[in-house]
């Protein structure tokens, strides 16, 4: 007999349903409800999982108390949101998927589960791979971003990186895949509310990150809080079990989100908790987090007939075999203190792979008159704004066990990259306070420096969970501020930090150039150093398309056409007060070289099932400077059965090349990617023309276009 089976043999029924109760009884609050002490419910054998508590001494304190004295000796699950980083806070994910760097991504991760399993974590609370397309929802800053082809790639690496090649080995985590599914499509940007979209934008755009996640091994999912069409996903049976358990084949565990049981009696399908553990139970989700519904309702439920004790075992074992998989029966405790000297140099390692992921997600948007790199000359320069010298807002939200004293700030950065200018700080105001007092001091210190770096943005609270916003302009007195520095005729740099696209058309416009830095962790300073010096290019490219406004929203590259596409015309589909156009595409970012498309073909013009399409680019830096460029592969079919969108992107490559350098980017396009879902919803490989192009975003007028015939039979 397995240990599973003696255990679940042994246990009672209280016994079953602590093993599916997961408790917060820590150092972090991440829900409605506060944690307390729960030793006596782990030494009853109450509670199988707890939530926020990290750190080796009090990990191996409470698994102690699991082992050692509790009846069945079964060890604790210990969870923690390990969103971008534990101890070394790297950039937001919208910032890192802007790298499109699938290395970078699974580095980053094995770094952070690192970090974690020695703090005596072991289940994490990522990858988060909702589809995000509406910057007024607040978690779009945990997002990867719009294209699903670009989420699952990051769910691939992100999974690789927290869960190693080992579950078992004494570094690894176990990742969760969140939030299940179409959580970012909530109705008007608006977290927790409703959503409702059609089966083809369920099964095309929202799935297929979790499809490979899932394909990828990932050890858990965790369900959204919002409903879909009317049906929580906590209590949705068709995808948690049919699609996700059914059709995907995930055999993992699935783990609601915080305090979410309950929250079904809130949504109107469960008149209390029995009722809420019978649905939740019913459609799969294996443990309760912080809801305590399970605990009151699960027993109950099993009295009245509404669930069976079948489904609650079949819980439990999965439960358990996570644990069985992550050793933690053999290792509960986690691994042991490593010397002084390796920890120091492996909290190094830490901070250099930071360094490099946020110098690689800031994007360049505009750079008029080769204004950056900033010229070797020592020059008088004036940070101002109110993201000057924020350190603090640098970690951004979700960011795990990281001390905000350890963060780089921008002026910090700055003035170390170069000492020999001469550096003033002047935030001028506050992020989004009323206080104009110290603005005519801020005015005065751009006025008289030769070169201006405004630093605006968001407070690293405003974006994240519940920090949905209807207005995406500036906060606070940011957009006057901007306005006046712009007013002294100096050139300016502009630096926007935040978790989301911002209203900033003035700005974009009226600075010499205009950089997108997200919130890029502990070495936002010393990263924006090297990338405004030219110590390293910048690199990195929207995942998101970037709108003009709030009334664009929301807003993707791969809309399908309508039957009356935009045009100066009246009756086609366009505002009448202002353009369709966003105010930089999907994939939009600048360099320091400047590239040419000289050359582009296919190895075939011809494909067959089964088959690959080599897509080769030739580019040349005619630019002054050493430059990396970023390609993107899209397609478009003009006739199908089902209207497609007017861009579907299959693939990206990068090359970097030298001043006055040429250079050849290949990139693979399997036939089977053409595929796509007919009006019954299979997938099938339609033959006839596809329209392949080619270029460094979304933009139409940047990409160059050919043709290749697509025959669904396998070559003769």
């Amino acid at each position: 007999m397995s240990r599973i089976d003696e255990l679940l043999a042994a246990m009672t029924p209280e016994e079953k349903i602590g093993q599916l109760v997961m408790r917060a009884a820590g150092f972090s609050v991440t829900g409605p409800v506060l944690g307390g002490d729960a030793t006596d419910d782990v030494r009853a054998g109450r509670t199988g999982s707890l939530l926020n508590v990290f750190g080796p001494e009090a990990t191996r304190a409470i698994q102690r108390v699991a082992v050692e004295e509790s009846r069945l000796r079964i060890p604790l699950l210990l969870g923690f949101d390990v969103v971008h980083g534990h101890r070394t806070v790297f950039p937001l994910p919208i910032a890192e998927a802007g790298a499109f760097d699938p290395d970078l991504w699974e580095r980053t991760a094995r770094a952070s589960a690192v970090e974690a399993a020695k703090d005596g974590v072991k289940l994490v609370f990522a990858p988060m791979i909702d589809i995000a397309r509406d910057p007024r929802w607040g978690r779009i800053a945990e997002s990867p971003g719009e294209d699903p082809l670009i989420a699952a790639l990051f769910a691939e690496a992100k999974v690789a990186g927290l869960q190693g090649d080992d579950l078992g080995h004494e570094t690894a985590v176990a990742a969760t895949a969140k939030h299940f599914v179409a959580y970012g499509a909530a109705e008007a940007g608006r977290d927790y509310a409703t959503t409702d979209l059609s089966e083809r934008t369920l099964h095309e755009t929202y799935l297929p990150p979790f499809e490979a996640a899932v394909q990828s091994g990932v050890a858990a999912v965790m369900p959204a809080f919002s409903d879909l069409a009317g049906v929580p996903m906590t209590a949705n049976r068709r995808l948690l079990q049919d699609w996700l358990r059914g059709t995907a084949g995930f055999e993992g565990v699935v783990v609601s989100d915080y305090h979410a049981l309950a929250e079904l009696i809130a949504h109107g399908v469960a008149a209390d908790a029995v009722e809420a553990a019978a649905l939740a139970m019913r459609a799969g989700v294996d443990i309760d987090m912080m809801s305590e519904v399970y605990r009151e309702g699960l027993a109950p439920a099993l009295a009245r007939g509404l669930v069976e004790i079948e489904a609650v075992d079949a819980a439990v074992r999965r439960v358990l075999a996570l644990k069985e998989r992550l050793a933690l029966f053999e290792r509960p405790y986690g691994p042991d203190a490593a010397p002084e000297a390796e920890a120091l140099e492996e909290r190094r390692a830490a901070r250099r792979l930071a360094r490099e992921a946020a110098a690689r997600s800031i994007v360049l948007l505009t750079n008029r008159n080769a204004t950056l790199p900033l010229p070797q000359t020592p020059q008088r320069i004036a940070v101002v704004g109110p993201l000057a010298d924020a350190r603090a807002d640098m970690l951004g939200c979700w960011s795990g066990a990281g001390e905000a004293r350890d963060a780089v700030s921008v002026f910090e950065g700055l003035a170390a990259a170069r000492p020999d200018c001469d550096w003033r700080l002047a935030p001028g105001i506050g992020i989004r306070d009323g206080d104009d007092s110290r603005v005519e001091a801020a005015l005065g210190v751009a006025a008289a420096a030769d070169l201006v770096i405004l630093c605006l943005g968001e407070a690293s609270d405003m974006s994240g969970e519940a920090a949905s916003r209807s207005d995406l302009a500036l906060p606070g007195l940011q957009q006057d501020f901007a306005d006046r520095v712009l007013a002294l005729g100096r050139p300016v740099v502009a630096v926007l930090s935040g978790g989301r696209p911002l209203a900033v058309q003035g700005l974009a416009e009226g600075a010499e150039a205009l950089l997108a830095t997200w919130f890029l962790g502990h070495e936002a300073g010393n990263a924006l150093a090297d990338v405004l010096t030219g110590r390293t290019g910048p690199s990195a490219r929207l995942p998101v398309t970037w709108p003009r406004s709030v009334g664009q929203v929301p807003l993707h590259y791969d809309a399908r056409p309508s039957g009356r596409p935009a045009s100066p015309e009246h009756y086609t589909s366009k505002y009448i007060d202002g353009p369709v156009t966003p105010l930089f595409p999907f994939g939009h970012g600048l360099t320091y070289g400047r590239f040419e498309l000289t050359g582009l073909h296919a190895d075939r013009p011809v494909a067959h099932s089964g088959e690959t399409v080599a897509v080769t680019a030739e580019l040349a830096n005619t630019g002054d400077h050493f430059g990396e460029e970023t390609l993107f592969l899209f397609t478009r079919r003009p006739v199908s059965a089902v209207a497609r969108p007017r861009l579907t992107l299959k693939a990206f490559g990068r090359l970097a090349l030298a001043p006055g350098a040429r250079g050849r980017l290949t990139m693979l396009l399997p036939v089977e990617a053409l595929r796509s879902l007919d009006a019954d919803l299979r997938p099938t490989l339609e033959p006839g023309a596809v329209e392949l192009l080619v270029g460094p975003s979304a933009d139409p007028e940047r990409l160059v276009s050919f043709w290749i015939e697509v025959r669904a039979g396998r070559r003769a």
